[in-house]
C-alpha cells in the first residue's frame, strides 16, 4: 500500500521507482524459490516420502501453483505495491485479514532467509570436509547474514544484477549433470519411475507438502511493485512464469537425481549431499566440487532475496504505523528500507546461530526452518486465493472462471495443510504447526490491539486499499 506522496514518508524519501527491468524482477522471483536447493539438499526428504513419484509430485505442485499464480495477478495487473499480498488481501478481504496476512508473509520471508543461509552453510562445510577440515557453523552464519543484509542496504539494482547472474550459472550447471546423466543411461525411460514403482497415494500427499515448499517465494515480485519499471505488466508476468519454469527444472532435474542414484549403496534419502553423488556415478566427480561451490552461493543469493523482499512488507506496515515508524523509513542514499533490512538481519542470523550453538546441525536447521516458512507461505497462497474473487466481485468483474480457479487453489493448498499434521510427523516436526499458530495469534493480537488504540490506523490501511 505505497502511499502516494513522499511528504507522508517518515523521512520523506521513498524507494528508488521504476529502475526494475523484467529480467530483474524475475532473477528476484527465481533466487527467493532457490531453484538450485530442491536438487542440491531439498530432494532426499521429498524421495523419502514420494519414492518413484518424486517426479509426480512436482508436477501437481507446478499446476496447484499455477492456479494459485492466476489468483495472485488479479490483483498484480491491477495495481502495484511494495506491500505484496499484505495489501492485495486487503483489497479484497478487508485491512484485519490483509494484516494478518502480511504478518504470515513476514514469518514465511524470514525463516525462508533463514532455510536459504543454513543450506549454504551446509554445502560450505560439504566443502570444507571435503578439504579435511571445519569452521564453526556460528561464524558462517554470521559472516553470511551480514554480507546479504550488506547487499541488499546498498541497493536494489546490485541485488538483481546479482541474483541474475547467479540464478544463470546455477540452473546451467545443474542442467549439464542432468544431460551426463541422461546420456549416460542411453537416454531410456527410467520405467521404475513413470510406472510409480511401489508408490501410493499417501506417499504422493506426503511428498507434495515439501514439494510445495520447494516453490515457495515465487510471488516474490509482488514486492517490486514501487520499484518496478511497468509493475503492472512485468509483476503479473513474473508470477505466472516462475511457477511454470521453476516447476519444469523440479520435474526434470527430480526424474535425473533419482535416476541417477540407481546402484548406489547410500540412498538418496540418507545422502546430504545428493548432487555430488549423482557427479561421482556419472564419472564427472570434478562436478560434486563445482555444483557445492555453485549451491554455497546460489543460496546465499536466495537469503539475500528473502532479506529484500521481507524488508519491503516491514516498510509497508512501518508506513501505516502498525510496527515502529522508523521500520518505514528509507535511506535517502540508497533508497533502500535500511532498518527494516538491519532487524530483518538480526532475525535470520540469530535463530539459526542459536540452534547450531545447542547441537543442531546445519541440514536439520534448514529442514525446521524451511517447514516453518512454508505455513506462512501456504496460510498467504489461501487468503489470496479466497481475496481474488471477492475483490473482483466488488469490482463487479467476477467471472465464473475465477471461482473455479479460486476453488482449485485451496483445494490444492489443503493437501499440504493436512498433510503436515496427518499423519502426525515425527518431533520436532509435529510441534511446529502449533508454534506457528501460535505467532500467528500473537502478532495479530498485537496488530488488533494497535488498531483498537488507534482507530485511525486501521482507517489509513483501509482508505489506501480502496484507493
Amino acid at each position: 500500500m505505497a502511499r502516494n506522496s513522499d511528504q507522508d514518508r517518515p523521512d520523506g524519501s521513498s524507494l528508488k521507482s521504476q529502475c526494475l527491468g523484467f529480467p530483474a524482477i524475475l532473477s528476484l522471483a527465481i533466487a527467493l524459490v532457490g531453484p538450485e536447493a530442491s536438487p542440491a539438499i531439498g530432494l532426499p526428504p521429498i524421495f523419502a516420502q514420494s519414492g518413484n513419484g518424486t517426479w509426480l509430485a512436482f508436477v501437481i505442485a507446478t499446476i496447484g501453483l499455477v492456479f494459485v499464480s492466476l489468483n495472485i495477478n488479479e490483483f498484480a495487473s491491477r495495481k502495484a505495491s511494495s506491500g505484496s499480498m499484505y495489501t492485495y488481501v486487503a483489497w479484497g478481504l478487508g485491512s484485519i485479514a490483509g494484516v494478518l496476512c502480511g504478518w504470515a508473509l513476514t514469518i514465511a520471508y524470514t525463516f525462508g532467509g533463514m532455510a536459504a543461509i543454513s543450506g549454504s552453510v551446509n554445502y560450505v562445510n560439504v566443502l570444507l570436509r571435503s578439504l579435511g577440515f571445519q569452521v564453526f557453523p556460528f561464524l558462517i552464519f554470521a559472516i553470511g547474514v551480514g554480507l546479504a543484509a550488506f547487499l541488499a542496504y546498498k541497493g536494489i539494482e546490485l541485488s538483481t544484477i546479482l541474483l541474475l547472474s547467479i540464478q544463470v550459472i546455477s540452473v546451467s550447471i545443474i542442467l549439464c549433470l542432468v544431460y551426463i546423466v541422461l546420456s549416460k543411461h542411453g537416454f531410456a525411460p527410467d520405467m521404475r519411475q513413470l510406472s510409480l514403482q511401489k508408490v501410493s497415494f499417501q506417499n504422493i500427499q506426503l511428498g507434495l507438502v515439501l514439494a510445495v515448499f520447494s516453490f515457495t517465494g515465487f510471488e516474490g515480485a509482488t514486492t517490486m511493485g514501487e520499484e518496478a519499471k511497468k509493475p503492472l505488466k512485468f509483476i503479473p508476468r513474473t508470477v505466472l512464469i516462475t511457477p511454470v519454469v521453476v516447476g519444469l527444472f523440479f520435474i526434470i532435474s527430480s526424474y535425473v537425481v533419482v535416476l541417477g542414484f540407481e546402484g548406489n549403496q547410500v540412498t538418496l534419502d540418507k545422502s546430504d549431499a545428493p548432487l555430488n553423488v549423482v557427479s561421482n556415478l556419472a564419472g564427472v566427480s570434478f562436478f560434486g566440487v563445482l555444483i557445492s561451490i555453485n549451491t554455497v552461493i546460489s543460496l546465499f543469493a536466495a537469503c539475500l532475496a528473502n532479506i529484500t523482499a521481507v524488508s519491503r512488507i516491514l516498510l509497508t506496515m512501518g508506513r501505516h504505523g502498525l510496527l515502529h515508524r522508523s521500520i518505514g523509513r528509507v535511506h535517502r542514499r540508497n533508497q533502500t528500507p535500511h532498518i527494516a533490512i538491519a532487524l530483518v538481519g538480526v532475525l535470520i542470523f540469530f535463530v539459526p546461530a542459536l540452534l547450531s550453538l545447542w547441537g543442531t546441525t546445519a541440514i536439520k536447521i534448514y529442514e525446521y526452518t524451511g517447514t516453518f516458512a512454508s505455513y506462512g507461505f501456504i496460510m498467504t497462497y489461501i487468503l489470496v486465493s479466497v481475496a481474488a474473487p471477492v475483490y473482483l466481485y466488488k469490482q463487479q468483474k467476477l467471472r465464473a472462471a475465477n471461482v473455479v480457479i479460486s476453488v482449485l487453489a485451496v483445494l490444492f493448498l489443503l493437501i499440504p495443510v493436512v498433510g503436515s499434521v496427518y499423519p502426525m510427523p515425527p518431533p520436532p516436526i509435529n510441534k511446529l504447526p502449533l508454534l506457528f499458530l501460535m505467532l500467528i495469534v500473537i502478532g495479530g493480537g498485537w496488530f488488533m490491539w494497535r488498531g483498537w488504540r488507534s482507530p485511525r490506523l486501521m482507517e489509513e490501511i483501509k482508505r489506501d486499499a480502496e484507493g
